[in-house]
């Protein structure tokens, strides 16, 4: 840092010996010679001011061969001239006050820093530097002036930085927004009235994001101004989610090409929405070559330095700027301030060149008589009949940053003499010193706090800066046809993120004037449904729409991602929104479900019926021969057995899924014990040798036995079952994933195939003993029918099981109640059918005779 600061001061008196010694020298021909200001009253206190009073600058040849020529600054900015006529008008103001800087007199020196950094840096060196053309022997070393207003521009600024910071001169801009101004370790002397673009530039991206815009384009001045608001523009929008189709760049000094390049670019882009961070004479040039391309239908999005600019309100751009939004400084009244504008005046100093200009620039007169084509001015022309960017004081907005900076540098000023501090505070006098060092006002100046007349409280914070508020505003037209600048919103960067940015309700005047917003997006907006595919090679607001997958969705437009339903949910048709998934379950109301229950009730009615055949027929040969007491037993299990399918049946719950299986095993072994009793008891009778053998009479108790015994078997494997591991409900989310199956988890498989394996071996014990029987001779050996039914029951079980595991959902289920059907109705109609045709249809077999009649063998 002591390094910088010497050469600086090295270039500082290189630069004043080359203006005291070669006054003819290459460097002081394009810096112009030393020259007075433009405006200047002498004070006890001197306060200067740099400003672009002069909006155009002149590019002198680089022939390396020649000296060049001087810089020279034409076209009177009528804008700027009233920022120094302001800065004036606040200086007068203070002086003629009692209670600021009593008794010390504030003069100004006020120079054209023409809007560039050359003559920026001209102008520091003569407010540094004084009048003086030569550096005298008795130099004190204290600069001419305590604090500088300006400069207008940020790049202008910080080349006077340079410099007057070397000797701390504060420097308080009205003007200069750019953010790298805010680094208080490189410009510690420099203060500013205006908020810094950094938070312009995210406001900005703020705005487009409220309105929907995720496609613009940007273009900028190339300066610092521009460069740094841009660039903290697109950081802030990407996080918005905002691309940026280009972005270019511009500065006054370009060639026409140039500019209707940039032009080319932005009449050929898709993007409907343009940022512009641009200085006035920028955007000037601009707005010059668009006109040429008829460039029409963008919506503008400007920065302050343009977006309330009174010029370009004008019908020549109107056109084409109405409905332009952007943020400014906050609006306000300076009481008295026309009343002096309009009384400025050549007369007031006749010597002055710049009066002059101004008023052969306002009146499109000439003072010189010679002049052919031009009327000649008298000094009597009215400013009150005039309506020009100096006159107009509607749109106070950056002249009031130059009323607060005067202020802020006289309340320092103020605080450093301690005036009015030893007595009375009212008319009392400054403790006045021959010298006030400006490095002492740079820490009085970091304190400020006053308010003004109109209310506006003024203070900096720790890097010099302002509060940072801005008004929202809209181009927009009157009734009577005229372009107005309309406060649609506003942006407080002190707020809590998600509160800075409010809208005023205000209706908004969009591009060309439409009533309906512009849209300005790379692809079409995602549907909910829909998620954002990215595009290969693109920015990420170019995108395709991909609908979301079975399960996902999103809910809201644009979605980046699909979000995956719950557990128990699922996508609609659409998409858009998760329902509950569909349970499903063997129900009474669907087909299957009552086509199986009709069988049910059908089969228990047919053993119900045969029951009753059998009590009407009881005491006849056949019943009797039928071992009645099993056959009754028989019958009644198979009537639970049909029964027992219909718990199968409806929305499972813990005591159905309990009862289910426990019924099927419990029903299905007593069915099985009587059908393994009649076996036993045939096998018996043929084996007797006489009559009155002794096991038939026996054999009774042994028969309710053995059936009471295989049965309790069953209960207590399904207790067993029950106890330790029941069947419970169970939603089945892995079979469907769009829909739920509620069924029956069987707890325990092994109690599942014990159960169903206890069954099985019953039946096969009847099978064996049914097929060694079949041949017995009788005319009605009913082992034969037995072992026909064993055969189905077998068939039908064995089948069973590769159904059961390999069916899904609610058909699981199905396969078990037909399991259960097929294998009952094929019981009852082998056992019982052959018997109900004989009571029935052939009564005269009915006899004992024939019952115990032997089959004749065949003879040869």
């Amino acid at each position: 840092m002591c390094c910088c600061i010497r050469e600086m001061l090295l270039f500082v008196a290189v630069l004043g010996a080359f203006r005291a010694q070669q006054e003819d020298s290459p460097l002081c021909e394009m810096l112009g010679r030393p020259e007075f200001p433009l405006l200047s009253k002498k004070g006890d206190i001197t306060i200067g001011g740099a400003f672009s009073i002069h909006s155009q600058i002149s590019k002198p040849s680089l022939s390396f061969t020649d000296n060049p020529e001087p810089l020279t600054c034409s076209r009177i900015n009528f804008r700027e001239f009233r920022f120094a006529q302001t800065m004036i008008f606040a200086i007068e103001e203070i002086n003629n006050s009692s209670s600021l800087l009593p008794n010390i007199s504030l003069g100004y020196k006020i120079f054209d820093s023409c809007g560039s950094t050359l003559p920026s840096t001209r102008a520091i060196m003569g407010l540094i530097n004084g009048q003086e053309r030569i550096l005298g022997k008795n130099c004190s070393g204290l600069s001419s002036v305590h604090a500088v207003i300006g400069a207008s521009e940020s790049s202008s600024t910080i080349g006077m930085l340079q410099i007057s910071g070397i000797f701390q001169i504060p420097v308080i801009s009205h003007f200069a927004t750019c953010a790298c101004l805010s680094n208080r370790k490189q410009y510690p002397s420099f203060f500013r009235t205006i908020p810094s673009d950094y938070y312009q530039s995210r406001a900005l991206a703020k705005l487009v994001k409220h309105f929907g815009w995720t496609w613009v384009g940007t273009i900028r001045s190339d300066n610092d101004y521009g460069n740094n608001g841009m660039t903290t523009f697109i950081t802030a929008a990407r996080q918005e989610g905002i691309c940026v189709e280009y972005s270019e760049a511009i500065s006054r000094t370009d060639s026409g090409e140039q500019v209707a390049r940039v032009v080319r670019v932005i009449r050929s882009g898709s993007a409907r929405v343009l940022v512009a961070f641009l200085a006035q004479s920028e955007m000037n040039i601009l707005l010059e070559e668009a006109l040429k391309q008829n460039l029409t239908g963008l919506q503008w999005v400007g920065s302050e330095s343009w977006i309330t600019a009174g010029h370009l309100a004008n019908k020549r751009y109107s056109g084409m700027l109405m409905g332009s939004l952007g943020f400014t400084i906050r609006k306000t009244k300076i009481t008295g301030l026309q009343e002096f504008l309009l009384q400025v005046n050549p007369s007031q100093d006749a010597q002055n060149n710049l009066l002059r200009e101004f008023w052969e620039a306002t009146f499109d007169c000439s003072f010189k008589s010679d002049l052919h084509g031009q009327s000649h001015c008298s000094g009597s022309e009215r400013l009150q009949d005039i309506h020009n960017p100096f006159t107009d004081v509607s749109e106070l907005r950056i002249s009031n940053n130059v009323y607060k900076a005067v202020y802020a540098a006289a309340h320092a000023m103020h605080s450093k003499l301690k005036c009015g501090q030893t007595g009375e505070a009212v008319n009392q006098s400054c403790v006045w010193k021959d010298h006030l060092e400006p490095k002492q006002v740079v820490r009085h100046l970091q304190d400020v706090n006053f308010t003004l007349q109109s209310g506006e409280r003024v203070y900096f914070d720790g890097n010099g800066d302002p509060a940072a508020t801005y008004e929202l505003v809209n181009w927009q037209r009157n009734r009577a046809g005229d372009s107005v600048f309309v406060a649609v919103g506003s942006y407080d960067a002190s707020l809590p993120n998600g509160k800075q940015f409010t809208m005023n309700g205000i209706n908004i005047t969009w591009a060309a004037e439409s009533l309906q917003r512009p849209p300005s997006v790379c692809s079409e907006s995602c549907l909910p449904g829909f998620r954002q595919a990215v595009i290969k090679g693109k920015p990420i607001c170019c995108f395709s729409c991909v609908a979301c997958a079975a399960g996902e969705i999103s809910n809201s437009s644009n979605s980046a991602e699909c979000s995956r339903c719950p557990l128990e949910y699922w996508s609609n048709k659409d998409h858009s929104r998760c329902v509950p998934k569909v349970i499903e379950f063997l129900s009474y109301g669907e087909t299957m479900g009552v086509l199986l229950t009709a069988f049910s009730l059908f089969g228990a009615s047919l053993t119900l019926v045969m029951s009753c055949l059998f009590c009407r027929f009881r005491h006849t040969p056949l019943v009797k021969a039928s071992n009645s007491e099993l056959s009754f037993l028989l019958l009644f299990s198979l009537t639970l057995c049909f029964l027992c399918s219909l718990t199968f049946i409806g929305r499972p719950s813990e005591w159905s899924c309990m009862l289910r299986h426990t019924a099927f095993g419990i029903t299905f072994a007593l069915c099985m014990s009587c059908v393994l009793a009649k076996t036993i008891a045939v096998v018996m009778a043929f084996k007797a040798k006489r009559p009155t053998n002794t096991i038939p009479q026996c054999s009774a108790p042994v028969q309710r036995t053995s059936v009471l015994g295989c049965t309790l078997l069953q209960v207590f494997v399904c207790v067993l079952w029950l106890t330790l591991a029941p069947p419970f409900p169970y939603k089945n989310t892995a079979y469907a994933t769009e829909r739920i199956v509620l069924e029956c988890d069987l707890g325990s498989p092994i109690g599942f195939w014990a159960v169903l394996g206890y069954i099985g071996l019953l039946a096969l014990l009847c099978l064996i003993l049914a097929f060694l029987a079949r041949k017995l001779p009788d005319n009605f050996n009913e082992a034969k029918f037995i072992t026909f039914s064993m055969l189905i029951f077998t068939a039908v079980w064995v089948t069973f099981i590769p159904a059961y595991v390999s069916s899904p959902g609610k058909f699981t289920v199905a396969v078990e109640i037909f399991a259960i059907l097929a294998s009952s109705f094929g019981l009852f109609f082998c056992i019982f059918a052959p018997k109900c045709y004989i009571l029935l249809l052939k009564p005269e077999r009915n006899t004992k005779r024939h019952m115990m009649g032997r089959k004749q063998p065949k003879t040869q």
